[in-house]
C-alpha cells in the first residue's frame, strides 16, 4: 500500500513533466493531451493541496475525539441527537474539533513569538 501511495504522489509531481514531453511530440493528439495536461497540473495541485489539508484537519481531529473520552461521548451524543444527518455527524464534528485544535496551535505559537526575543546571528 506504501509503495502505491508513494508510486502515485510521484506520478502526479512528474505529471507536468509528462505534459511537456507530449507537447513535443509530432502526433497532434499527443500535443493536445500534453497541452491539457500541463493546463490541468497547477489546478490538479491545488485541488490536492486543499484535500490535504481538509483530510488533516479531520485526521487531527478524529484523533483528538477519540483520544478524550468526554469529546468521543459528546460526538456521539449529537449524533443521536441530529438523526438524518447522523451518519455526516462524526465527520463533520471530528472538522470542527480539528479545526479548534489547529486553530488554538498557531494562536499558542503566535503568542510565544510574540513575548520570545529573538536571538541575533552572528555578533
Amino acid at each position: 500500500m506504501t509503495a502505491g501511495v508513494y508510486g502515485l504522489v510521484a506520478a502526479i509531481v512528474k505529471l507536468d513533466d509528462l505534459g511537456l514531453h507530449l507537447q513535443e511530440r509530432d502526433n497532434g493528439i499527443a500535443r493536445v493531451i500534453g497541452r491539457a495536461i500541463v493546463t490541468a497540473a497547477p489546478w490538479l495541485m491545488k485541488l490536492l493541496s486543499v484535500a490535504g489539508t481538509v483530510a488533516m484537519f479531520l485526521v487531527g481531529g478524529g484523533i483528538i475525539v477519540h483520544g478524550l473520552t468526554v469529546l468521543h461521548h459528546a460526538g456521539d451524543a449529537l449524533s443521536a441527537r441530529i438523526g438524518t444527518l447522523g451518519d455526516l455527524t462524526p465527520l463533520l464534528f471530528d472538522a470542527v474539533v480539528g479545526l479548534a485544535a489547529g486553530a488554538t496551535v498557531v494562536g499558542v505559537v503566535t503568542f510565544i513569538k510574540s513575548v520570545w526575543p529573538r536571538r541575533r546571528q552572528g555578533g
